[in-house]
Parts: C-alpha cells; sequence; structure tokens
C-alpha cells in the first residue's frame, strides 16, 4: 500500500519536503513511500536529466540515504520512480553518447515530451541500464522501482547495423528489457517492479511475469476510473491494477469528489495514495488512516478473490459495483459506486454471485444476517444518496 509523491511535488522535489511528506503517509499507515519523477541529477524541469540516474545534488546534498532511512525508520518501505529505456538530449549520457538512441543518419531525431528512446536493441546499451540501475539498488535500500516508459519510438532506425537485419531491434528491445529485469529481481529479490507507460501502455502477459503491478491510467479522476478500472478488469486481476486516491478537485477533471468516494473507488485495486497530504485537513487525515485500515481488512479478498461484476454502468444499471469472493466462499467484499442523479434516494438491490444458497451471511458492519439464496435472487438494498455517492459492504458467511 503505498504512496507516491508526483502529484504532491511535481518536480519540486527536496529531502525536507519528502520527509514531511513521508511522516505523514505513515501516520496513515502507508506501507511503502515513492519518489517519482524529479529526484535525479539535472531534473527541474520535463527537458533535462534523463539518463543522468544518480541524485540531484542540489535536492539530495546527502544523497538519498538520509531520506531512505527516515522513510525506513517511520515503518516504510522505499520507492523510486526510473525511465530507463529513455535519454533527454540535455543530458551527460546523450552528450556522451549520441549514438545510442534510434534514429536513422538522414533524419531529424523527433523529440516527444523532450526525450529520444535509447536503443536497448544494443548489447553496449543494455548493459549501461543494467549495471546503472543495479549501481542504483546495490546502493541504497530501494523496495521498489516505479518503471516508466513515457513515449513510444519514432526513427527506429539503427545506422551501424545497416545491411544486417536492423529491423531487430523491435525483438531485441524487448528480449533486452525482460533480461534486464529479470537479472535485477534475481540480484535484488526484496525490490518489486511496477509498470507504467504513459499509464496502462505496457500490461502485456510479457511485463506481467516481471512487474507486481501495473500504473492503470495517468487519469486519476475516480468517476472516470470507475469506467476504466471495469475495463481493465476484464483481462487482468485486481492485485495488478495500481489505484490512487487523489486531491480534490482533479488535477486532470476538476471534479470534486468525496474523500470516501475516491477511497472506495481505489479499493476495488492495489491501493495507493498520491494527494497532497500536507493539504489535507485533520478530519480529511483521519478519515484516509480509517479507510487504509478497512482496505487493509479487505486486501486479501479484494486482491486474490474471485471478481464478480454485479452491476455496470455499461449495461445500463445506475450504478457500478463489483463483488470479491475470497478462495473459501466465506468472506465476501462489495464495493458499489454511483454517479450524478444515478440512485437518487430510491432503494437499489445488488444480486450477489458465487454464495452457497443455504448459507447464511452476516453483514461486519451492521450484523443483519441474509440467506445465501436471498443475496443472489432478491439482492443486497443498497440505499442511494447524493450524486457521487459509493457503499463498501463486507460480509462473512456464518
Amino acid at each position: 500500500m503505498l504512496y507516491n509523491s508526483w502529484e504532491a511535488t511535481g518536480f519540486a522535489v527536496s529531502e525536507a519536503g519528502q520527509a514531511r511528506l513521508a511522516e505523514r503517509a505513515a501516520q496513515l499507515g502507508v506501507e511503502c513511500f515513492v519518489v517519482d519523477d524529479g529526484w535525479f541529477a539535472g531534473r527541474s524541469h520535463d527537458r533535462a536529466g534523463l539518463g543522468d540516474w544518480r541524485p540531484d545534488p542540489a535536492k539530495f546534498p546527502r544523497g538519498l540515504t538520509p531520506l531512505i532511512e527516515r522513510v525506513t525508520a517511520l515503518g516504510m518501505g522505499f520507492g523510486l520512480w526510473v525511465e530507463p529505456e529513455m535519454v533527454n538530449p540535455d543530458s551527460d549520457l546523450y552528450r556522451a553518447h549520441p549514438d545510442w538512441v534510434y534514429h536513422f543518419a538522414n533524419r531529424a531525431r523527433t523529440q516527444w515530451r523532450h526525450q529520444l528512446v535509447l536503443n536497448l536493441a544494443r548489447p553496449d546499451v543494455a548493459e549501461w541500464v543494467y549495471a546503472t540501475l543495479d549501481r542504483l539498488l546495490s546502493e541504497h535500500d530501494i523496495r521498489f522501482v516505479k518503471w516508466d516508459m513515457n513515449r513510444p519510438l519514432s526513427e527506429p532506425g539503427w545506422p551501424s547495423e545497416a545491411g544486417r537485419n536492423p529491423e531487430r531491434a523491435w525483438t531485441e528491445h524487448v528480449r533486452h528489457l525482460y533480461a534486464i529485469l529479470d537479472g535485477l529481481r534475481a540480484a535484488h529479490p526484496g525490490t518489486d517492479f511496477e509498470s507504467c507507460s504513459g499509464g496502462g501502455g505496457r500490461a502485456d502477459l510479457g511485463i506481467l511475469g516481471r512487474a507486481a503491478q501495473v500504473w492503470t491510467s495517468d487519469n486519476t479522476d475516480a468517476w472516470d476510473r470507475v469506467a476504466i478500472q471495469e475495463g481493465f478488469t476484464q483481462a487482468y486481476p485486481a492485485q495488478v491494477m495500481a489505484a490512487w486516491v487523489t486531491d480534490s478537485p482533479n488535477g486532470l477533471t476538476g471534479r470534486r469528489l468525496a474523500l470516501s468516494f475516491r477511497f472506495h473507488v481505489a479499493m476495488a485495486g492495489a491501493l495507493g495514495i498520491g494527494g497532497d497530504l500536507l493539504r489535507w485537513d485533520p478530519a480529511e487525515l483521519d478519515e484516509a488512516a480509517r479507510l487504509v485500515a478497512s482496505y487493509k481488512q479487505i486486501r486479501p479478498v479484494v486482491q486474490r478473490g474471485s471478481l464478480y461484476r454485479i452491476a455496470s454502468l455499461r449495461a445500463g444499471d445506475p450504478l457500478a459495483a463489483s463483488e470479491y469472493l475470497d478462495a473459501d466462499g466465506v468472506q465476501v467484499v462489495v464495493l458499489g459506486w454511483w454517479g450524478p442523479g444515478q440512485c437518487g434516494s430510491r432503494l437499489f438491490r445488488l444480486r450477489l454471485a458465487g454464495l452457497d444458497p443455504a448459507g447464511r451471511y452476516r453483514d461486519e458492519d451492521t450484523g443483519a444476517e441474509h440467506r445465501g439464496a436471498a443475496l443472489m435472487n432478491v439482492g443486497l438494498p443498497l440505499p442511494g444518496g447524493p450524486d457521487f455517492g459509493s457503499a463498501l459492504i463486507r460480509l462473512s458467511r456464518c
């Protein structure tokens, strides 16, 4: 259960600022504190620094170790963002090795996000990437790596291999990527990796054999995420679906949503927090701590149980809802979400699935008992409420 600093600080990363965020995160029950983009040399904006994977001396004059030690003392693991396949032209790496990027000899090199793509098909580039990250992980106690890739390939040329099947770059890049990740995981078994690519652009089964989870989408608006996460879980399990609680109003859409709604949406996957905790008031922090504790109780069922999609906005239902059932059929978790003017004040019934018809199920919060047959055929009563409402229901078979 991680906290990520990106939406709180952007590129304005500092040892003191990250430490303050870490203290707030620990109070909420966060288990891993992740410093996102902006920590490495020359990285005060998105036009420089990619490729120079060492702590920025202006931001971390004592290196990363003091911050890592503070995070560890607070009871959390430490995580770090990297984008190893990319390079900014304004970087020491590119100035030393301009030939290391994909390019054609007689064409301009197209920059997207002010960056170019390293030719990972080259053995020397792949060796450099592995050695650089291995050194970073060996010198620091890093338990989580967010591996990003924010742009696609363009001008995928390999001039030095002209006439020797340079098109093999498409496959060799991936083979080397997998070999690097395999090697890092073997050398650093205590480190987990997250795959990120402009959101969920790299969520294939090959990468999921090497990454604990994937960053589902850069859109963290909780209402938009209801549909995004329903689509994602058509193919992938909730366990690998990174989902953050961010600030309100949302930085992308400007939508204002209750903290409980934002949490209930993110609880449908691998819960994370990405808001600016230094701006949350005491009441929000207290509520967030309670919701984090609730998530830790339901996490085994949500992440490893069977998922039943019991209501869907795409199917025309007035709300969306997911049911999670553990392997023994004993623990049941139901998460439901509705938007503007969908449920109003009327009662809606959620028909559950996968239960024992003859069994009795107790609501962990109200104490009410229900027959399995009734829950599956008549449904679980779910009172409506204001626009953008949500519900978390926990049942246990008696």
